[in-house]
């Protein structure tokens, strides 16, 4: 009676081939969770490694430990790769999460008294930070002087309509201190794991900044064109990943690719 269950899992591949992720909880393990099966009719059993923060993936990736990581965008790589002098690469694009300013003591922008005294909380990182800056400036919470875009600090504020004080922490603290501030800027995962996009006052626009913030998976250089990671790539950049991110992230999380 015991060899009926034997005989359905002969059905799977003999030996699957191990590929291991590091990834970010939410949305980003979510998302490969949801393509397990998929990989493994592919022949490879899929391990996911879980980090909630932005250093161990990417020095774990570098140092062997991982096959490749998804949980950052393409500038965050970029700069990761200058201040480290390592050569990850992206093998594509997966999705792209509009930061958004949430606040848990207003209702909306419009509410506001000239001359109120706002604090602001916004990414410690230079990328999300200068990106949390524009997002603030082009909703008239600061000004910002000259065009430094994304490079931007706290720095290159001047006089606005409200007198601001800007509080720099970890990205992933910001949702859970909403609070203590007027209102916090957050990327979308953050959100997520936080559960407060009921809390969402406004959002970036997609168009413009879309590349440069899509969130990618990120290998060492060489690997992108490994037989293992373009299967990896194929199975993520499906359909049903679309179908997965759409029923599940209410827009704060949008697919970034077209369907393989």
């Amino acid at each position: 009676d015991t060899a009926a269950p034997e005989t359905t899992e002969s059905a799977a591949p003999a030996e699957l081939v191990k590929v291991k992720v590091g990834a970010s909880v939410t949305p980003h393990a979510e998302i490969l969770n949801a393509v397990k099966d998929e990989l493994k009719a592919a022949g490879y059993d899929l391990e996911v490694v879980e980090f909630t923060d932005y250093v161990l993936p990417n020095t774990a990736l570098e140092q062997g430990d991982l096959d490749a990581n998804y949980f950052q965008h393409n500038q965050y790589l970029a700069e990761w790769n200058e201040k480290s002098g390592t050569d990850l690469v992206s093998a594509g694009d997966i999705h792209f999460e509009p930061m958004g300013i949430y606040s848990q003591n207003h209702d909306s922008l419009d509410e506001l008294e000239e001359g109120a005294k706002l604090t602001i909380s916004i990414p410690n990182d230079p990328t999300n930070g200068g990106r949390a800056l524009q997002l603030l400036a082009a909703n008239g919470l600061i000004k910002l002087e000259g065009d430094k875009g994304i490079s931007a600090t706290p720095k290159d504020i001047v006089d606005g309509p409200y007198e601001v004080e800007i509080v720099e922490m970890a990205a992933e603290s910001i949702p859970v201190n909403l609070g203590d501030v007027d209102f916090g800027v957050a990327n979308g995962n953050n959100a997520l794991n936080a559960q407060v996009l009921d809390r969402l006052i406004v959002a970036e626009d997609a168009g413009g900044v879309a590349q440069q913030f899509a969130n990618c998976v990120a290998v060492r250089n060489g690997d992108q064109d490994t037989q293992k990671i373009k299967d990896l790539m194929s199975v993520l950049r499906s359909q049903k990943t679309i179908d997965f991110i759409n029923e599940n992230y209410d827009g704060i999380v949008v697919p970034f690719f077209e369907a393989e």
